[in-house]
């Protein structure tokens, strides 16, 4: 019975049941050992600290068995103070002290972190004739890996063999997991051939690990290559295995592999818990559709799932990204319901998402709430709402921030030096923010890349070309390596003032030290060579830009369309000249056909990006007859159109008041399985009703309904923001009707806007 104790609670039960069958009839010894080991199994050491008083009160004397189980359970606990009082009761007992022992308390070092107490105990063992195991060797090198210490225990694990041990599965995957962990990825994959070829195989443990270190060194292929291999040979992945892999996908954006995986791991009856979720809903709100991210906080409670404040701030964050501060704010107020404290991380987004809103003084206002909250104001608050000052050109209030910041004992980081030292240059200001980068090493803040770079720009710009050398000079002699935007911003310069042999020296200068262009960087090549006239030039560096596996921009595009319009004159003749911000105002539909004409002249393949980048442009303008003819053009290639380009053109239609095209556009994403903006929603459902085609709006709403999308952020968008917003608090009641009638549920919050919305209709 005490064997078969699978749960706390089991063992609960057990416990009480023998201290009843004690009024009838003795437990031995061995039943008493059981008992302990069961327990200590589930770390219930002040229940084991009674049972071993019972035990004595029963007039059992304990054995090396009691005492081993005993010492064990404070070992792991790190108690190594508790665990000797028993190891004096042993030498009291005239026992001796075996290998269980000792290993025991080697364990109990390395949990308390003390691993050069665990190696004497270890180096001890064999001076007392007791034979060390390979437990005792996988404690010890456990240890060695925790404290960093991986050399150490790479040396103890190849010395095993000389005390006879051979190292098992749990050697290796302590190493692996190490070795990953210090991105030594390598290292771990022949340690891992190592250790099949020994014919030690690999568990779930192994591969979860190895799946995990692959991830986070973007071999995802190789990752998703180990997971097949684990059922082949019979091994089922666990919600860690699955977990390391979803993540992996995320954070590169590949959601719709992460979404696979899922999937996988719900076919195989493994079970997602929040941090499943949470992976997923970070993976969303990274490719900003946070619509999506959403949607899963609703999955998550109709499982009887509780979010975590891990899952409310990124969503908040995931809103702030996309500039819904409000919907932001709503989920504030819903992680409060859930009974979730809002931390400093969830403030700082908040105030983040406001600075870079331009609402400024909302953002201060937060920040000076904080307090009054009880909530610790950090250096990523003060940062955030010092790069909002300065962006709003308010570089003064900035330092007066700054000095208030560091009165009350928050010190800046390099960070925060960067966003004034950055705000003071843009409002001319650069002697101060010269006098802030002295500044740094003084107050033991070491200038990043960064701080020296955006000096250099602001010179550029200035065409200050000598000095922005010595800056540049000056950040090489402290150790640091140029990257691609202070390359970058040397080219900028250089095509600015149309000299295009020193830029080119630029780029051999950025190839000889190994820095590869990023998308700007090429972007900005493809323009100085367009300026030139070379427009072949240009294309031929988009084609080594795709081909080093770079998308290029809608900006790139509008580059590029912006020389073609102007046949490859320079700049120079203003009759010619084209704004790049009016590009797609101006633009002609041949020129987007010669445009494709180049880029498959220059081996350029034409996929779906390029022509969601124009479509989004054009669309942008309310150039829909232009985007349906590039529209049926991309079909007429073989080429699918993605969620972005039926996203454009339905807020395109919308724009220019053709409901019903914009609500065919929108039937046809969900037929392709794409899941719409709740914006698009928006603005089709209160254009419909403007219209006065009131059904089409209520059966439009009614079919969203049925999407999966979360109810409440349904409400904020449409009721809310959409009707309410309008005035129309009929429309807003009868659409709140179907979603009641339908057991869509709010929350208490929700209802609560709503009302303060109708309200506030009311009384206008």
């Amino acid at each position: 019975m005490i064997k078969s104790c699978e749960t706390r609670d089991d063992a609960v039960f057990v416990m009480g049941f023998v201290r009843e069958m004690r009024c009838r009839f003795k437990v031995d010894v061995w039943g008493y050992n059981k008992l302990l080991m069961c327990l200590s199994r589930f770390v219930m050491i002040d229940d084991m600290k009674c049972v071993y008083d019972e035990m004595l009160s029963d007039m059992i004397k304990p054995d090396i068995y009691t005492f081993n189980t005993m010492i064990n359970a404070y070992c792991k606990l790190g108690n190594v103070v508790e665990a000797e009082f028993y190891l004096s009761k042993i030498l009291q007992a005239g026992l001796n002290p075996d290998t269980h022992t000792f290993t025991s308390f080697v364990l109990g070092h390395c949990r308390r972190k003390d691993v050069d107490s665990a190696f004497k105990v270890f180096k001890e063992m064999s001076k007392k004739g007791c034979r060390r195991n390979v437990v005792s060797y996988n404690n010890l090198i456990h240890g060695l890996c925790e404290g960093g210490r991986i050399d150490e225990a790479m040396e103890l694990f190849l010395g095993m063999g000389d005390d006879g041990c051979c190292p098992n599965v749990r050697s290796y995957t302590i190493l692996i997991d190490a070795l990953c962990g210090l991105d030594r990825r390598e290292e771990a994959l022949c340690l891992f051939d190592e250790m099949k070829e020994k014919g030690c195989e690999p568990n779930v443990h192994t591969y979860t690990v190895l799946i995990d270190g692959l991830c986070k060194d973007f071999k995802l292929d190789k990752a998703r290559g180990l997971l097949n291999v684990m059922s082949e040979k019979g091994l089922v992945p666990n919600v860690v295995t699955y977990n390391a892999l979803i993540d992996g996908y995320c954070k590169q954006g590949l959601v719709d592999f992460a979404l696979d995986v899922f999937d996988a791991m719900e076919s195989n009856n493994c079970i997602p818990n929040v941090r499943t979720y949470n992976e997923l809903i970070s993976g969303f709100c990274t490719i900003k559709k946070v619509h999506k991210a959403m949607a899963l906080l609703d999955k998550m409670l109709e499982r009887k799932m509780s979010p975590s404040d891990v899952t409310f701030n990124l969503l908040i964050h995931g809103q702030c990204k996309e500039g819904e501060i409000g919907s932001a704010f709503r989920l504030l107020k819903l992680m409060e319901e859930n009974d979730l404290a809002p931390d400093e991380w969830t403030y700082c987004t908040l105030v983040d998402g406001l600075c870079k809103r331009g609402r400024v003084e909302e953002a201060s206002t937060n920040f000076s709430s904080m307090k009054e909250k009880g909530i610790k104001v950090n250096v990523a608050m003060y940062t955030a709402l010092i790069d909002g000052y300065c962006k709003a050109e308010k570089a003064d209030v900035a330092l007066t921030l700054f000095k208030k910041m560091i009165e009350e004992g928050c010190s800046p980081n390099a960070c925060t030096y960067n966003v004034l030292i950055k705000g003071l240059c843009k409002q001319g200001k650069q002697l101060e923010g010269d006098r802030l980068l002295e500044m740094m090493p003084g107050s033991g803040v070491k200038p990043t890349i960064e701080s020296y770079s955006i000096l250099i720009e602001q010179l550029l710009k200035e065409s200050a070309f000598g000095q922005a050398y010595k800056v540049f000079h000056l950040m090489v002699s402290m150790g640091h390596k140029p990257d691609v935007c202070i390359y970058t911003s040397f080219l900028v310069a250089y095509y600015n003032e149309e000299k295009l042999k020193e830029a080119e020296d630029v780029m051999d200068k950025m190839a000889e030290t190994g820095v590869m262009p990023d998308v700007m960087a090429y972007t900005v090549m493809i323009d100085g060579y367009g300026r030139a006239g070379l427009l072949n030039r240009a294309f031929d560096v988009l084609k080594f830009m795709v081909d080093t596996g770079h998308e290029p921009s809608q900006y790139t595009y509008s580059i590029l369309i912006k020389h073609l319009s102007q046949g490859g004159v320079d700049l120079k003749t203003e009759a010619s000249s084209i704004n790049i911000a009016d590009v797609w105002k101006v633009v002609k539909y041949e020129t987007l056909l010669e445009l494709f004409d180049k880029m498959v002249e220059h081996r350029c393949p034409l996929n779906t990006n390029i022509f969601s980048s124009l479509t989004t442009g054009l669309c942008r303008e309310g150039r829909l007859e232009e985007a349906l003819r590039l529209l049926h053009h991309m079909q007429s290639c073989g080429i699918s159109p993605g969620e972005d380009i039926y996203t454009s053109m339905v807020n395109c239609c919308c724009k220019l008041k053709m409901y019903e095209d914009a609500a065919r556009f929108l039937d046809t994403m969900l037929t392709q399985g794409f899941l719409p903006h709740l914006e698009s929603y928006k603005l089709l459902v209160c254009g419909l009703y403007d219209d006065g085609n009131n059904e089409k709006a209520k059966t439009t709403f009614f079919r969203l309904l049925g999407c999966g999308y979360n109810n409440d952020e349904v409400a904020w968008k449409l009721l809310i923001d959409g009707l309410l917003n309008r005035g129309l608090v009929d429309r807003c009641l009868e659409l709140l009707d179907i979603m009641e009638k339908n057991r869509f549920r709010l929350s208490a919050h929700t209802y609560s806007l709503l009302l303060e919305g109708l309200d506030r209709t009311d009384n206008k």
